[in-house]
């Protein structure tokens, strides 16, 4: 048997904000009580995340984020997932004798999108000035924060690498030459000082459209891109396997960047509506397993049994082979979203939910896709299982090297919400850019060395990215905001929260706390791209019984020890006005605020 104990839910009116740290959580607050709305609360609270949780997300990485505007009554997607810069072409890696984009170093990067969709956030959904929202980043910054246990443990871990390979890391996150203890102070004194002059340049114009424009200029138009410009132009550094490189970056292709606003992707279950980010992202992937479980009877299902654990395990493999096929950014590659989310396509996958776990990667036919999925499959087969370098699979029971994502909600009183998951940037992705107290992001690992494949390698070209925030709607009504850190157990973790809150009637908190699972069949995203056929791995809060159980029907199954998966956030508003926020204890680190 299991057992775990429920907090309770954060109850509120006037707002709530749920994020993976608590000062980023209070910051949100703060804004929605100096007048501000969700869009101003969720772009100060993801910039102090930046700075609090800098082996997390960083300036130089990727946001992908949902909003609900309740003016326009519609949801937007800020598309800020950066593509690769123009010297990124598969000849240009191929001559330097890789196989792989590396997981980690200067030609892991792809151009930053992060800042620029905070601030077309902020420019056109937001009404506080940037000076209001980019104060407290630039504070905590310079008066220091408490550091947390794994940013310590993080540092600590590289010491080595960072004094003998990357300097300008070392100087930045080990000033004096010793790593930061937990609960420390932690500054970060030339991001303080970055943050600072693009404000500066910024309220030289008049106007809060201008200035925050002004502030996107300044970082991909002045002085940050200039310098960053300057440092890569002769920089040939390591990666974490001892490779040297010189990065494709210029300041030309941080110039032509521009973030966007997009429509999501929206998908059906029951009498909700749930919208994710496009196949740019692998948010289509919790869509299509939402519709192959739409035609399977789970109400009389023990939601903590292997029965119910065994069905949502299947399919999601069978979605998550689909994504290997289909899911790229459909600037470049013809994705049949219509298709994978039909009733008709996932009738007939809906038939190889077995009683027995699959052992192999089983990716449908869509019509005309036929040589695409061949192409795919064969590069599939061809995959090195050498291991190494800085990816992103996440939690606790997980090497302390390797990065991951943030996650925040905010709903205000309007009834506006955001679902956002910046990453990348990571202190430990790339080498610390002297002067301005951030590093490059190392998403391009993400993309294939081989042509003809929907995640080619290509100049322009977005990766297609694990983070996945979401909206969900019910009765055409806005009422949730969810998502987590977790590379590619993302829509894993948050199908099954959606189902414990939708499907089985918990509270909000109460489907965060309960016992999580997730599947490692099928590709991870992030290099080497090793699978492990069959392979689930399940909090040992399940019990021995649903272990023996998942074990006789054929998964391979590794335990976690309790509430060691997953860092769900969640925030909702009900019929009655009442806004509801939780965030998980896993990690002690997630905070959810309200009044």
């Amino acid at each position: 048997m299991y057992s775990f104990t429920t907090r309770p839910e954060i109850l509120g009116t006037f707002g709530v904000v749920s994020t993976t740290h608590w000062i980023a959580s209070g910051v949100g607050m703060a804004m929605l009580e100096r007048g501000g709305n969700a869009f101003d609360a969720a772009v100060a609270a993801g910039l102090v995340l930046q700075v609090v949780e800098p082996h997390l997300n960083g300036p130089g990485g990727e946001l992908p984020a949902i909003l609900w505007s309740a003016s326009a009554g519609r949801a937007d997607v800020v598309a800020a997932q950066g593509p690769a810069p123009a010297g990124a072409t598969i000849d240009h890696y191929r001559n330097q004798g890789l196989r792989h984009v590396p997981g980690d170093g200067l030609l892991a990067t792809v151009i930053p999108g992060a800042w620029d969709g905070w601030m077309l956030m902020l420019r056109d959904y937001g009404r506080l000035p940037l000076r209001d929202v980019l104060e407290p980043a630039i504070h905590y910054c310079s008066a220091g924060h408490p550091c947390l246990p794994r940013v310590a443990d993080t540092i600590a871990g590289l010491t080595a690498f960072f004094r003998d390979a990357w300097p300008s890391s070392y100087d930045t996150w080990l000033p004096g030459g010793q790593p930061p203890r937990a609960g420390q102070l932690l500054r970060n004194p030339a991001l303080a000082r970055t943050y600072a002059r693009i404000l500066s340049e910024a309220e030289t114009r008049t106007g809060r459209t201008a200035q925050i424009d002004a502030a996107r200029d300044a970082f991909y138009r002045g002085f940050v891109a200039e310098e960053m410009a300057s440092w890569l132009a002769s920089a040939e550094l390591p990666d974490s396997e001892g490779r040297h490189q010189r990065a494709v970056l210029t300041g030309e292709d941080m110039a032509d960047y521009h973030a966007s606003i997009e429509a999501p992707v929206w998908g059906r279950y029951q009498d909700w509506d749930v919208a994710k980010c496009g196949p740019w992202t692998q948010g289509p992937v919790f869509l299509q397993s939402l519709a192959l479980l739409r035609g399977m009877d789970l109400r009389g299902l023990n939601p903590h049994g292997a029965e119910f654990i065994h069905l949502v395990t299947e399919a999601m493999k069978l979605a998550f082979a689909d994504r290997e096929i289909y899911l790229a950014d459909p600037d470049f590659t013809d994705v049949p979203l219509q298709a994978l989310l039909s009733e008709e396509y996932n009738a007939n996958r809906r038939s190889l939910l077995g009683v027995q776990a699959s052992l192999d990667l089983r990716p449908g036919v869509v019509p005309g896709f036929e040589g695409q999925r061949s192409a795919m499959l064969a590069a599939l087969d061809r995959l090195s299982s050498t291991d190494g370098a800085v990816y992103e699979p996440t939690m606790a029971h997980l090497a302390r090297k390797r990065g991951d994502t943030v996650h925040l909600d905010v709903i205000d009183s309007e009834g506006n919400m955001v679902a956002a998951t910046p990453s990348g940037g990571w202190l430990q992705s790339a080498p610390t850019i002297p002067g301005l107290g951030f590093c490059l992001n190392s998403r391009a690992q993400m993309f294939w060395l081989e042509d003809g494949l929907p995640g080619s390698l290509m100049p322009g070209k977005r990766p297609r990215t694990t983070l996945s925030p979401s909206l969900a709607l019910k009765d055409g009504q806005p009422r949730m905001v969810f998502g987590t850190p977790g590379g590619d157990q993302q829509d894993q973790w948050q199908l099954i929260f959606f189902l414990y809150h939708v499907q089985f009637g918990m509270g909000l908190q109460h489907a965060l706390d309960a016992p999580l699972f997730h599947s490692t069949h099928f590709p991870a995203s992030f290099y080497p791209r090793s699978r492990s056929p069959g392979q689930i791995m399940v909090e040992e809060t399940f019990g021995v019984d649903v272990i023996a159980d998942l074990k006789a029907r054929g998964h391979t199954v590794q335990t976690a020890p309790h509430m060691t998966i997953g860092r769900l956030t969640a925030a909702a508003r009900g019929t009655d006005g009442i806004l509801r926020a939780g965030a998980s204890p896993r990690l002690m680190q997630a905070y959810a605020v309200g009044r």
